[in-house]
Parts: C-alpha cells; structure tokens; sequence
C-alpha cells in the first residue's frame, strides 16, 4: 500500500483509498487486523492522527471495525447486503436532495432497473411478496389515507416486487431506485396524482406477477413509467407558471 506523499490530495484520504483498494483486491481479508496505528503511520511516513483520521474514514464506510482490548485493533469488516443496502438508501438519498440527479433521469433509471427484476420476481416470487403487494394495494384504496401514507405504501409495494426477484444483489442496486427515487417522485408529483391510476396500474402488476406473466408485468410497468413521467412534467410546468409574474 502506498501513498503520494507530494500529491495535493488530503493524505488520510490517500491512505484510507489505499487500504480500502487492498480490501477489494483481497490484499486484506474479512476479519484480518489492520497494522497498528504506529505501524501505519511508519509504513506512510506520515502521523498518528493522519493515520487516525484515515481509519475513521473507513469506518464510515463500514470497511473496518475496531475493537478495544489486548487483542484489539482496526479488523476488515464483514459487510452484509443489510448493511451495504441501507448504505445505498443514504447515499441515493443524499445525491438526490441536492440535486445531483434530475427527475427524469431518476425515473428512468429508476423504472428501467425495476422492469429488469420483472421477469424474475414473476417467476420466484412466494407467496408472502404476494400477499404485501395486494396488502398495499388494498391500502392505497383506502379513503382518507394521506399523500405522506399513500407515498410510504407505494414504496412497500414496489420493494415487494423487487424482493420477490429474490435476487440479493438485485434488491441491493434498486435498493436507490425504489427507496429514494421512489419517494422523491411522490414528491414531485403528488399534487397532480390520479389513485385510481396508479391503484390500478399497480393491480395489473400484481395480478400478472401472480399468474407469472413476465409480459403482462413489464406492459404496466411500462405504463406506469410513461404516467410517471407526465405526471413530472404537468408538476414542472405548473411550477413554472406559480413562479412566472
């Protein structure tokens, strides 16, 4: 592992990319310990806290560990898809509050990604996703149900049609498209929503992942894109015309 010691670049970050590059080369494996803290700082010539910093960097991308102790010390850490998915959800998150990504942009990665998983969630799913996708479906019909609920059971049901790919690394990269930009587009186009729609549109696709007909889902899925999308444009437009003197 080395560094650029005459680089600009902050050098607890340099050091911390270049344990976190030996993590995914296998250089260091799970559960190995790191060097110590001395030994790192001698190993890059540079201080303590330098070092200090750098593993505090890692540890906020859940790479490493610490534990206190004799036996003690920074270990590579285990990461699981729960953890690495909920990592995912934060960062989308973020990139999208600051506008980072526009809506379009989002909707279509976002759909695009989903109506990949089709195929596999109407061939696996069980019949728990099932029954959480109808569940959903029968709570978005309810009167009175709020936009923040309706948003919220949205959301519950396009995880279920993801999840039902069970497919872990599916679920983990449209862990963003479904948790993030699936909330940000309710936002944006809550105001000029039709339930009925949607409800509809998410009974067809429930209703064609039940009979296992991949065709059938990725058709209202397609639609439900294409709605998606005019419902963001008739949002921006009206938009434009409040804040137009």
């Amino acid at each position: 592992m080395k560094i650029d010691p005459k680089s600009r670049s902050d050098l607890s970050a340099q050091i911390a990319k270049a344990i976190r590059d030996a993590i995914i080369s296998g250089d260091l494996i799970v559960d190995e310990r790191l060097p110590s803290e001395a030994e790192l700082a001698d190993q890059f010539d540079v201080s303590r806290p330098t070092v200090r910093e750098a593993l505090k960097r890692l540890a906020a991308q859940n790479l490493i560990r610490t534990q206190r102790g004799a036996t003690g010390g920074a270990f590579v850490r285990r990461l699981s898809y729960d953890e690495a998915y909920a990592h995912h959800i934060t960062t989308s998150t973020l990139l999208l509050s600051m506008n980072a990504v526009d809506f379009q942009t989002a909707c279509e990665a976002r759909f695009a990604l989903e109506r990949a998983c089709a195929p596999l969630s109407a061939e696996r799913r069980t019949p728990d996703h099932l029954a959480t996708m109808r569940a959903e479906i029968h709570r978005q019909g309810q009167p009175g149900l709020s936009d923040e609920s309706f948003c919220d059971s949205d959301v519950a049901f396009h995880r279920a049609l993801v999840d039902g790919a069970s497919n872990p690394v599916l679920s983990y990269q449209l862990a963003g498209a479904v948790e993030a930009m699936q909330p940000l587009m309710n936002m944006i186009t809550f105001t000029q929503r039709n339930r009925d729609v949607i409800v509809a549109l998410h009974t067809r696709i429930a209703d064609a992942i039940e009979a296992r007909d991949a065709a059938s889902a990725d058709a209202a899925l397609s639609e439900l894109t294409a709605c998606t999308l005019q419902l963001g444009r008739d949002a921006m437009a009206a938009r434009a015309a409040r804040a137009s003197p």
